[in-house]
């Protein structure tokens, strides 16, 4: 009896195991991270199966890869017509354009097909999107020309702007674009929305807060052949903005101050989202140093006048210790004018930083500057000298 009933069983699971193809033609490196969501998801589960189950082969892979890394909000409550529609739409744009079609997979699943950001309305935006930014960018042969075609006629399209009466700061692309006004956060949402519905990578960047103390600010990044760079929905060129010189100050040893960009994969980051510091769903990198190594570059990079110069500064524990990387210390190193006032401020490389890597410094010729910077134990130490003629120096600072 036992026997037969233990037969039966296993018959059972043949049987459902054959009218089940849900994982059919897709990758094996989804199957358990599929099968927990499918958990996760309870009764929505059959939902997510049916999404799986409706694409075409072609698609399988970027379902799987959305339900795998899905916040459980949306497990358990997104149907499968509103995820068939948004693969539906971003595979169009693939197959349309051709800087989306030369993508990698990695990028286009993390950076194209994702239908959120953070954790501002799901709505079905893409089809919308899809109709109002693509006559943009019929004409452009290039990623560069779309990118550069959105950003420029993104306002004019959607008719929103930056006002801080806007009613939440997370606010998805159609509350933005009925109240006609958004937060930095609402905008970067709305561009980044813009760009993957023409097949352009884009992710949104951001810091909780500055290191001056200032706030927090959001915006947008681009990834141009294995290349990511920031603009914003009142751009310049790519690159260049307001906040690069707030950015390139930020702190590599406090998370608080780090910059993040948002990812749709899990990273083991999260996104720390100011407006709910209990959102820990928004999976994010740490991409802190390539904004201070912009911000170096392109101090360097914009021409001195004939009375400026660089200061190159870099901070030992001891005077003895020049010739060892490894006694190198990240701190905050603050420049004072003669009369006393700051005038710059950044943070010095690490010891497991490129020993040529500096925090740099325009600063004027044949002119007495301080640099204040923390000595042993709490207090400050200060170190005064008097920059020379040449066009760029090493100011060495010892914290004993």
């Amino acid at each position: 009896m036992n026997r037969l009933r233990i037969l039966t069983v296993l018959l059972a699971v043949v049987l459902f195991a054959s009218c089940d193809n849900t994982l059919k033609d897709v990758p094996e490196k989804y199957h358990a991270l599929l099968n927990t969501a499918f958990e996760k998801a309870g009764e929505n589960a059959k939902e997510l199966k049916a999404a799986m189950n409706q694409v075409p082969v072609a698609q399988k892979e970027g379902m799987a890869f959305l339900i795998s890394y899905m916040p459980e909000r949306d497990l358990t409550t997104l149907k499968a017509d509103f995820l068939v529609e948004n693969s539906e739409l971003a595979y169009g744009a693939r197959e349309k354009y051709s800087w989306c079609k030369q993508l990698p997979d990695s990028i286009f699943f993390n950076e194209v097909l994702p239908y959120v950001s953070f954790n501002e309305t799901r709505e079905k935006w893409r089809a919308d999107f899809v109709k109002r930014f693509a006559p943009y960018v019929e004409k452009c042969t290039n990623l560069r020309q779309a990118i550069d075609s959105i950003n420029k006629n993104i306002k004019t399209i959607v008719e929103v702007e930056y006002n801080t009466k806007r009613e939440k700061p997370d606010q998805s692309p159609f509350e933005s674009m009925r109240q006609h006004m958004a937060s930095c956060t609402g905008l970067s949402i709305l561009l980044t929305d813009a760009f993957r519905a023409v097949g352009i990578p884009s992710r949104i960047a951001g810091t909780p807060l500055w290191t001056n103390m200032r706030g927090n600010h959001n915006w947008c990044e681009v990834w141009i052949d294995g290349t990511w760079y920031f603009t914003e929905y009142y751009p310049d060129k790519l690159d260049h903005s307001w906040f690069l010189s707030d950015a390139g100050k930020a702190d590599p040893k406090k998370p608080l101050h780090w910059i993040y960009a948002s990812s749709w994969k899990s990273t083991g980051i999260s996104f720390p989202l100011v407006w709910d510091e209990n959102i820990k769903y928004v999976p994010a990198e740490n991409v802190t140093d390539r904004y201070i190594r912009l911000y170096q570059e392109q101090l360097t990079d914009n021409g001195l006048g004939e009375d400026e110069m660089i200061a190159n500064v870099i901070l030992f524990k001891k005077n003895q210790c020049t010739q060892d990387g490894n006694q190198r210390v990240a701190a905050q190193v603050r420049v004072k004018n003669q009369k006393g006032k700051k005038i710059s401020w950044g943070y010095t490389p690490s010891a497991t930083d490129d020993m040529n890597k500096f925090l740099k410094f325009k600063l004027k010729k044949n002119t007495k500057y301080t640099f204040v910077f923390p000595g042993v134990g709490a207090m400050d130490k200060e170190f005064t000298v008097k920059t020379g003629k040449d066009a760029e120096e090493m100011i060495k600072l010892y914290q004993e």
